[in-house]
Order: C-alpha cells, then sequence, then structure tokens
C-alpha cells in the first residue's frame, strides 16, 4: 500500500486491496473514497468488496468512480461532501492516485491558492502543474 498524504486531512493511493483495511483504519483514516470504477478492476477489488471489509472495520466508505474523460464538477462536489463529513481523515484511491488527486484539486480551487494545490500535489509525487490554468478558473469563479 503506497498512502500519499496530499494535506492533513486527506491521502491519497493507488489501488487498495481488502487485506489494506486493517492499517489504513490503524493509519487513523476514517473515510475511505472509491475513485476507481468497477470495470477497471476485477470483482475481487471492487468498490462493494473493499466497501464490506471497510464497513466491518467501522470506517466510512463513499463510492466516486471518476474518469478522465467523464471527470465533472457534481463528481469533485461529491468528493468534497464526502471530505466534510468525514469524522477525520480520508484516504481517497484509483488506478495510481492521479485521479483522487486531480478531484481534490479540483475541489479546493475556491479555497487554495493554485501555486499551494500544484505544490501539494507534487509533494505526494503527482505533478499537476498542467492543470494551474483551470485550477485558475475555478479559483475565479
Amino acid at each position: 500500500m503506497d498512502i500519499r498524504q496530499i494535506s492533513p486531512t486527506y491521502a491519497v493511493s493507488p489501488q487498495i486491496d481488502v487485506a489494506d483495511i486493517p492499517a489504513i483504519a490503524a493509519a487513523g483514516f476514517t473515510t475511505i473514497i472509491c475513485n476507481r470504477p468497477d470495470a477497471e478492476v476485477p470483482p475481487s477489488h471492487q468498490a462493494n468488496a473493499i466497501e464490506a471489509a471497510a464497513l466491518a472495520a467501522g470506517l466510512t466508505f463513499v463510492v466516486n468512480p471518476v474518469t478522465h474523460q467523464g471527470l465533472n464538477m457534481e463528481m469533485v462536489e461529491s468528493q468534497n461532501a464526502a471530505m466534510t463529513a468525514s469524522a477525520g481523515p480520508t484516504l481517497a484511491y484509483c488506478a495510481s492516485g492521479t485521479r483522487s488527486s486531480i478531484v481534490w484539486s479540483l475541489g479546493q480551487a475556491a479555497t487554495m491558492a493554485t501555486d499551494d494545490i500544484i505544490a501539494a500535489t507534487a509533494a505526494a509525487g503527482y505533478d499537476l502543474a498542467g492543470m494551474r490554468a483551470q485550477l485558475n478558473t475555478l479559483a475565479a469563479g
């Protein structure tokens, strides 16, 4: 498992496994967001399998499947709502963590400086500098 901290309350990861849930809970996460569509993974890694393990461990689980082609502001708002409702830190996962970083970045555009968003994701290993114009546009309202 490769958890990468983006902010004090939000981290991203590549695909997680049912066996990772105890370590995720032990790390203090209270919410897991699945940003990976089920069509990309075998049944053992689909949202319902991960969700069952997360719920059994007392974690909140949110399904918000994101594709690069289908990414829209409704997905961003859903991500933000899940983070806001979380009783503690949130872990979001997808194939590599990139989509989870992008959705977070778009959701922070109204409250964080673009440079700070890009620096936070870069520090976690995700180069989103190519999103600067889009983040600036969202920040401008």
